[in-house]
C-alpha cells in the first residue's frame, strides 16, 4: 500500500512518498478482515519491530523503501472515461462550477468505477459519482498525470466535461407554509401578536381565565366605590 501499488487502494503519495495516516487506515479498513486496524496498531509496530518498513512524521506515513513506488507522470494512454466522486451536498455547486480538488493539489480520478466509489465513500456515506469525458477535457487544454495503473490526476475539470445524475427536484411548499405566507404574523413589544390583514393590525392579548376574573373583580370594586361616593355627596 505504501511502497509498490498505492493506486490499487486509491492512495496517492505526495512527492516525498507520504500519505495521511487517516486515509491509510480508511483504505486498510476496506479490506476484508482488517477493519479493526487503528492508529494504535501502527504505533505498536513501530515500537515492537527493530527495523519497521515505514516511518511516521506527524499525521503522515511513508514506506522506508520506495524504489518501486510509482510517481505521477504525464499520461501517455488515456481511457475514454474516468470516474470520480463528490460529496452529495456539494453536487449542485460542482455542476455549475466544475470539479476542484479539496485538501490536495489534484482531482483524483480512477479508470475503475468500483475503486472510484470506494474512494468516494471515504468522504461521504452517499457520494455522487461523476463520469469525466477525457477527450473533451484534453481538447480544452487540461493535462492528465498518471499515478500508477488505476489513478489519474488533473488540476480541475470544467462543468461541460463531465456528467452525473440529475439534481433532485425541490419539494413543493406545504399547506401550512403557504398559509403562513398569505397571513404573516409579526411580534411586537410586550408579547402581543399583530395579525397583518387588509392593512389593519388586530392585537391578540394572551390572558388566562384567572387573570380575567381578577380584572372583573377590580372593576366591580371601582364601581362600588363610585356609588358610595355619589351617595355621600348626595347626603
Amino acid at each position: 500500500m505504501l511502497a509498490r501499488r498505492p493506486d490499487e487502494f486509491g492512495l496517492v503519495p505526495d512527492p516525498d512518498g507520504f500519505v495521511k495516516i487517516k486515509e491509510l487506515i480508511k483504505a486498510i479498513g476496506e479490506e476484508e478482515g482488517w477493519k479493526y486496524v487503528r492508529r494504535s496498531h501502527i504505533n505498536e509496530i513501530l515500537i515492537t519491530l527493530p527495523s519497521p518498513l515505514f516511518e511516521i512524521q506527524g499525521h503522515f506515513i511513508r514506506a522506508t523503501a520506495r524504489e518501486q513506488l510509482p510517481h505521477p507522470t504525464p499520461a501517455e494512454y488515456l481511457p475514454k472515461l474516468l470516474y470520480t466522486c463528490v460529496r452529495n451536498r456539494a453536487y449542485p455547486s460542482v455542476r455549475d462550477k466544475g470539479i476542484y480538488p479539496i485538501g490536495q493539489p489534484y482531482v483524483i480520478l480512477s479508470s475503475s468505477k468500483d475503486l472510484s466509489e470506494r474512494m468516494g465513500k471515504r468522504i461521504d456515506q452517499a457520494p455522487v459519482q461523476l463520469i469525466v469525458q477525457v477527450d473533451k477535457t484534453v481538447r480544452k487544454g487540461y493535462e492528465f498525470l498518471q499515478a500508477g495503473e488505476l489513478l489519474y490526476l488533473v488540476e480541475n475539470i470544467p462543468p461541460d466535461c463531465f456528467s452525473g445524475p440529475p439534481l433532485p427536484k425541490e419539494k413543493p411548499p406545504t399547506a401550512k407554509v403557504v398559509a403562513a405566507k398569505k397571513e404573516p404574523f409579526q411580534t411586537v413589544a410586550g408579547g402581543f401578536l399583530l395579525d397583518v390583514k387588509n392593512g389593519q393590525d388586530r392585537i391578540h392579548k394572551p390572558g388566562s381565565r384567572k387573570q380575567r376574573k381578577r380584572s372583573d373583580w377590580k372593576k366591580d370594586r371601582r364601581q362600588q366605590r363610585k356609588r358610595k361616593q355619589r351617595m355621600w355627596n348626595d347626603s
